[in-house]
């Protein structure tokens, strides 16, 4: 059966990797600035976005493609000859992309569309989508994809320290009291996606970016010791335009793990968005180069 892969412009993947599996497709989420939409990382990026913010410009919202949009998508991969499309979006919690496309599912058959959860999104969904792309092109059916997808996603582990707490009460994270007291007292929260239900949580708090970060780093080494993964996982250590910042967590990751791969990577536009300048992340989950694909 020849399956295509779907996901958004979250996911992270290189022109490379894009290159080496014509089977994937991305689809660039829009961003909407002072009612002006662009389309991400094809017209924005999130150096863009903090520069429009410090000018003056209003909150970024985004938005899901729209639905003719998709349809012209899944109409021409159909004419192409595939016989099915899995779907791999950012997360459910986070965006009504997962939905829209259970729906799109269930109303149009004919494209034998599967949307698949995956509970994440930056680099952690793309590896999901290398993976599901691989597997696709090794000839295993929709159902064999979805059970290795699902445990690469059992697999991930997330943590982000935010610097400024005022992205987080324009996106609905934080209230104000909270925002302006964790502000007064340079308090940085600790956030981690649910495990169950994929939501954005904040699960600690620290004094000081210094102290937040080392903490993260502590955390994230003992969660991946207690993994069944352990030896198999992939990291991304993220920045929001804090590149040495980040580089230096990267390079104890690498010390610490040096049979794996450490991606170093900057915050798409939807993400930075919320989390705001200075944030950083630390990810992983199963590396599709050590899984069986076949």
């Amino acid at each position: 059966m020849k399956i295509a892969v779907v996901t958004d412009s979250t996911s992270d993947l290189t022109s490379t990797e894009l290159k080496e599996n014509p089977n994937i497709t991305v689809i660039p989420l829009p961003v909407i600035i002072d009612e002006k939409t662009y389309l991400d990382k094809v017209e924005i990026d999130a150096e863009k976005v903090f520069e429009l913010q410090r000018n003056g410009s209003s909150f970024p919202k985004t938005s899901q493609p729209a639905l003719g949009e998709l349809l012209e998508l899944f109409d021409k991969l159909h004419d192409e000859g595939y016989e099915a499309i899995i779907a791999i979006p950012l997360t459910s919690a986070i965006s009504g992309f997962y939905n829209s496309l259970v729906r799109i599912a269930k109303d149009y058959p004919k494209y034998n569309l599967h949307p698949f959860d995956s509970g994440m999104t930056v680099r952690s969904m793309g590896m999901m989508v290398l993976a599901a792309a691989k597997m696709a092109q090794n000839g295993l059916d929709v159902d064999e994809i979805f059970k290795r997808l699902e445990k690469m996603r059992d697999s991930m582990g997330v943590l982000f320290v935010v610097d400024d707490l005022q992205n987080l009460v324009h996106g609905g994270r934080l209230s104000n009291a909270s925002a302006f007291i964790g502000t007064m007292l340079n308090i940085k929260p600790l956030l981690t996606f649910d495990k169950k239900t994929y939501e954005i949580k904040s699960f600690d708090k620290v004094r000081s970016l210094k102290r937040a970060i080392k903490k993260s780093e502590d955390l994230a080494f003992k969660q991946i010791a207690d993994s069944p993964y352990k030896d198999k996982l992939r990291f991304s250590i993220y920045n929001s335009n804090d590149e040495k910042q980040a580089n230096e967590v990267a390079d104890k990751f690498e010390e610490m793990y040096p049979n794996a791969t450490v991606d170093r990577q900057t915050f798409d536009t939807i993400v930075a968005t919320h989390l705001g300048e200075k944030s950083l992340g630390i990810t992983w989950i199963l590396d599709p180069n050590k899984m069986d694909l076949n």
